[in-house]
């Protein structure tokens, strides 16, 4: 049997929106016998996949990521002791032979924005791209801190790596997953909101 476990953030109209984003918009429309409904939102609105183009701009777009970079073996890192900055001493000895990483913080399960969330320094960044990392993902609201100049995102998506944010690590223990992280084909663009699931064998 598997053992299946959603981290992803529900999306809704209430969910945490980084500052300056779209505010997300449900209106719905009874047409007769069915009902549906329009959706406005920012291509990283809630749980969300970023593609390289996002901070690269001549990038590989979220439609053309291979998905075995979002689909495999995972290992979930605990790091909720840590405050703020996440540098590369946190990771040491801890990623090798790790194609795809989440970190699990202190931010998980939060609501509200805060500015002082936890996030990948640039030397953590280079620390990951080092070991060719596929995917890192994290429970905070950015890779990388509020007062942020793009350098740990160019360096992750520069060399590959594909970024995961926002997701709900809150019932997740430390330890080695498989996952399956899949953005929508959206045409063009630097990000998806994503589904993120992790599974493993029940003990």
């Amino acid at each position: 049997m598997m053992k299946f476990i959603d981290i992803t953030r529900q999306l809704s109209p209430e969910i945490l929106i980084y500052p300056g984003d779209s505010d997300v918009i449900f209106k719905k429309h009874e047409r007769g016998q069915f009902l549906i409904t329009d959706l406005s939102l920012s291509t990283h609105t809630g749980t969300h996949i970023d593609a390289p183009s996002h901070y690269l701009k001549t990038g590989a777009t979220i439609d053309s990521i291979p998905l075995n970079y979002l689909i495999g073996k995972c290992k979930v890192l605990d790091l909720s002791e840590v405050e703020n900055s996440i540098d590369a001493n946190y990771l040491h000895g801890k990623i090798q032979q790790t194609e795809r990483l989440l970190l699990k913080t202190s931010f998980s399960g939060a609501n509200k924005f805060v500015e002082n969330y936890p996030h990948l320094t640039k030397d953590a960044a280079k620390y990951i791209t080092h070991y060719g990392m596929k995917c890192i993902g994290i429970d905070s609201p950015s890779i990388e801190s509020y007062q942020c100049d793009g350098s740990v995102h160019r360096e992750l998506l520069g060399h590959g790596c594909i970024i995961i944010e926002l997701l709900d690590l809150s019932n997740v223990n430390e330890g080695e997953y498989d996952m399956i992280a899949l953005p929508l084909p959206l045409a063009g663009l630097d990000g998806s909101p994503a589904r993120v699931v992790l599974y493993s064998e029940e003990e």
